[in-house]
């Protein structure tokens, strides 16, 4: 795969480098990070700024180089991320994109560039998480709706979101990956209720939703009935494979940081610390190396992103937790200090390892489609 940009790549680098520097000192300060509704506000402000400066393309459109390029640059100035845009720009939007008809794309991927519209998952539940394909939630035709009855738990940004990409059983008596479909579902339908779960950071960026005969038009079913168990493992394919891409670079950045703190504070004066920083910033860059070939393979492909996403996400996990306790080493005491976005971060890294699929069932992936090894049972 050719992963080197091309001249153009760079002249884009060039002209948003120098937008960067133009716009970020004009930004008002971020909220606070439990201010939800806030971030939602600063968090589509920013699209909608993208958007208008001709730099909101598509993440399922735009060249993989170039969608790099922007990753890079948007990190490396400390621009704002997707925020809560995150389901919307990364999952829902490339689900659709790729798997909904005309109408479906021209109805959700436009409010979701120009930051009009925040969408939520709804995937897991009480007792359905690593083991999605047992959830239960289900939807009953009703001529040209379903009605939806069941609980989902985990659901990221429901609190602030107008859609929810959603999985539900629509028949009972199939096997349990062939009776699943997926569905655009308002917020505002009918019942909906959102009820937050406040999180080891303090904040509540997940929500529990309970739905009760709540009416989705059968116009909002992405791919045929039954089938949704394939439309959810492209979701999960971009989620595993994409969706951190950024957060590789904000890794690098991060561990920038920590080596001049280490070396303000007198810490750098240690090997064993320097060898460990050392050995971090060579993960991340091989990490950074695998999510070009990842991107590229799956433009090469005209596919979503294959079993290197697995890949990447299972190492990825795992390395921002040794980064971040590799902060707790620098900063000592200081790192206990819960309005320290150290400290914030260091928490949030704990749940990379179950996020977007567990470290099991990763290796499950890995052992299964890339080394050839038996299913476990």
């Amino acid at each position: 795969m050719d992963l080197d940009t091309s001249e153009e790549d760079e002249d884009f680098r060039a002209r948003l480098r120098t937008w960067l520097a133009a716009v970020l000192p004009g930004l008002p300060p971020p909220p606070h990070p439990a201010d939800w509704p806030g971030r939602r506000a600063y968090d589509t402000a920013w699209q909608r700024t993208l958007y208008d400066a001709g730099y909101g393309d598509p993440p399922w459109a735009t060249s993989p180089t170039r969608r790099l390029v922007f990753l890079e640059e948007t990190e490396l100035a400390g621009a704002p991320y997707v925020g809560a845009n995150f389901v919307g720009l990364l999952h829902a939007g490339p689900t659709v994109a790729a798997e909904g008809t005309p109408g479906q794309r021209e109805r959700w991927l436009e409010p979701i560039l120009r930051g009009e519209e925040v969408w939520c998952q709804g995937f897991s539940e009480p007792d359905a998480g690593s083991d999605l394909a047992s959830l239960r939630t289900r939807a009953v035709r009703d001529g040209d709706r379903y009605l939806v009855t069941g609980q989902k738990i985990w659901t990221s940004h429901a609190e602030v979101a107008d859609w929810c990409e959603l999985l539900v059983r629509t028949d009972p008596k199939a096997p349990r990956h062939r009776g699943l479909t997926w569905l655009a579902m308002p917020m505002d339908a009918p019942g909906v209720t959102v009820r937050p779960l406040r999180t080891l950071t303090g904040t509540a960026e997940f929500a529990e939703l309970f739905l009760d005969e709540v009416p989705v038009p059968v116009a909002n079913r992405v791919g045929e009935e039954n089938d949704g168990w394939r439309v959810t493992m492209v979701t999960l394919s971009y989620e595993r494979g994409t969706a951190f891409a950024g957060e590789v670079v904000a890794c690098r950045r991060v561990l920038g940081e920590l080596a001049r703190e280490a070396r303000r504070s007198g810490r750098w004066d240690d090997p064993v610390l320097r060898r460990r920083l050392g050995r971090l910033g060579a993960e991340f860059r091989a990490l950074w190396r695998l999510v070009r070939w990842n991107v590229s393979e799956a433009e090469a492909t005209g596919s979503a992103p294959g079993t290197g996403g697995s890949v990447f996400k299972l190492r990825y996990s795992h390395a921002r937790q040794e980064l971040y306790d590799a902060a707790a080493e620098v900063l000592g005491p200081d790192a206990l200090d819960l309005d320290r976005r150290w400290t914030h971060d260091r928490l949030s890294s704990l749940s990379y390892t179950i996020a977007a699929g567990t470290s099991q069932i990763q290796r499950g992936i890995v052992a299964e489609r890339v080394l050839g090894l038996p299913k476990g049972r």
